[in-house]
């Protein structure tokens, strides 16, 4: 019976990758390093986004309100 971390073929599910501000970097291997830098990239991206979509709005609402 497999334990309730494991799948069904016996091998444990890799924890997401997570990357905290500040983290000690000297443990993780290349690849390590390369994941963080893809999910900070997509963050990133996902920051301007949203970034871009309220001044957008603030544009829109400041032309609303001009005379």
């Amino acid at each position: 019976m497999a334990h309730e971390d494991e799948d069904v073929f016996g091998n444990r599910p890799k924890p997401p990758v997570t990357h905290e501000v500040g983290q000690v970097l000297d443990t993780l291997s290349v690849h390590e390093l390369d994941e963080r830098i893809a999910l900070l990239q997509a963050e990133i991206a996902r920051l301007t986004e949203a970034r871009g979509s309220k001044e957008a709005s603030k544009r829109a609402a400041d032309s609303l309100f001009k005379s």
